[in-house]
């Protein structure tokens, strides 16, 4: 397996739509993610084998950066041409994605925190595989949140998203298709 590297976000589209949270890659390209984000106070620590997906937003919700943490299956000029990021970890790393909000690794899982005093935005973290889908969203007050789901129609947090860089069939295959260099799920 080729070696995996960290790759710079760039500021992409964000829409709060009925049901979830639709990002926008630089290619064009729409991906949504289902909610409404279940509200978590201030650090969240995924379920373990999970995909995780970082997005922070502007205090307006239109625009933000997202990154992917342990990300094995994305080439790096995939992410860089749809401006998502990624943050590889080991062992006991601890990362900072943006000012305020840092990720790390705890067992088979990821830990996300956020300082939402120094965050001027919104953060949502998303934890998936094959069989769910988990959207979160790190708020100061859980009960200050209940309740307040205006953006978002749905009843669950649990789905499967459509698309994104990482379903390509492209973005699992080596550069020379050779099949002894695709990135193995893991």
């Amino acid at each position: 397996m080729s070696a995996r590297n960290n790759v710079a976000p760039s500021t992409i589209g964000v829409d709060f739509v009925e049901g979830g949270v639709v990002v926008e890659y630089l290619d064009g390209r729409d991906v949504f993610y289902h909610g409404p984000p279940k509200p978590v106070e201030g650090a969240i620590t995924t379920p373990p084998g999970k995909e995780v997906h970082v997005l922070v937003t502007d205090p307006d919700g239109v625009e933000g950066v997202m990154t992917y943490i342990n990300d094995r299956n994305t080439h790096d000029d995939i992410l860089e041409s749809t401006g998502v990021g990624r943050v590889m970890l080991e062992g006991d790393d601890e990362e900072t994605l943006f000012p305020g909000v840092s990720v790390s690794t705890e067992a088979y899982s990821i830990r996300v925190e956020a300082d939402l005093s120094v965050v001027d935005g919104r953060v949502f973290v998303f934890a998936e595989d094959e069989m769910s889908e988990h959207a979160y969203e790190l708020v100061d007050d859980v009960d200050a949140t209940r309740g307040d789901s205006s953006e978002f129609d749905a009843d669950s947090n649990d789905g499967k998203r459509a698309e994104g860089p990482e379903n390509d069939e492209e973005n699992t295959e080596s550069d020379d298709a050779d099949d002894n260099n695709r990135p193995e799920r893991e």
